[in-house]
């Protein structure tokens, strides 16, 4: 059975303070809902978050680590480190890795190979840019995406791996893929992975969207049978716009 996820993604967005200030926000909202909940503070707010939410249910995540277990890397973080305080849940690959961080699929690999040997689970974030879509490459951009980093895993491992379909197009734009186009390509995400591991595989594997997801489109994207659930940015931001979208379901 597949879980419904929504996971926030702060990025590089609030001091310890603003922090602290939201996660507050984020318990008052709280209450019994059909989705799993996540979120992920900047590195250095990891553990106020996990030590604030501990005793709710709601997640707290990292946004990115290293695929070294230690040394000579500056200003990186392990998996070992992330689990010392109390994070067992990353996301990897996102866009803004990719473009801005020169992130390949190969290095990508490495990561995901080193969160599943320290027993993380793994948000493994893929998607095409504009040209791409517009050249009708999409769906080969994105298959060639998740057979290059995860390919090599063995079926197993997919019960630690979460799929996070990113337009990246979509993102920070105020464009959002049609929920008909969100379907279209969770689908074909869902029958790459059925065509190398099986369906009981591909069946047990949720796949989040990600591209500006809001309040208002929550529910349609979240109704269409594949997508199930969010990897939401800005609008997480706002405890109440959050759980207007996780209570979407």
């Amino acid at each position: 059975m597949r879980k419904n996820i929504v996971a926030g993604n702060w990025k590089m967005n609030n001091d310890l303070a603003q922090t602290q200030a939201l996660i507050t926000d984020l318990k008052a909202q709280t209450k019994t809902t059909n989705a799993e909940v996540m979120v992920a503070p900047t590195f250095t707010n990891l553990y106020s978050a996990y030590e604030a939410l501990k005793e709710t249910d709601i997640e707290v995540v990292a946004q990115n680590m290293h695929f070294a277990e230690n040394g000579a890397y500056t200003g990186e973080i392990s998996a070992a480190m992330l689990k010392s305080v109390g994070i067992k849940t990353v996301i990897l690959g996102h866009s803004e890795r990719r473009e801005y961080f020169n992130e390949t699929d190969e290095l990508l690999a490495k990561k995901v190979d080193a969160a599943l040997a320290n027993d993380m689970r793994v948000i493994f974030c893929f998607g095409e840019e504009l040209a791409d879509r517009k050249s009708g490459n999409h769906e080969q951009v994105v298959e060639d995406q998740i057979k290059n980093a995860l390919f090599h895993l063995k079926s197993w491992d997919y019960k630690n791996i979460v799929l996070a379909y990113e337009p990246v197009w979509a993102i920070g734009t105020g464009e959002t893929a049609t929920p008909e186009q969100a379907q279209d390509m969770h689908a074909h995400i869902r029958k790459t992975i059925a065509d190398h591991y099986g369906y009981d595989t591909a069946n047990s594997v949720s796949i989040l969207y990600g591209g500006s997801v809001k309040p208002n489109n929550a529910q349609e994207i979240f109704g269409k049978p594949d997508v199930d659930g969010g990897l939401i940015g800005g609008a997480s931001l706002k405890a109440e716009d959050f759980f207007a979208i996780v209570n979407a379901f």
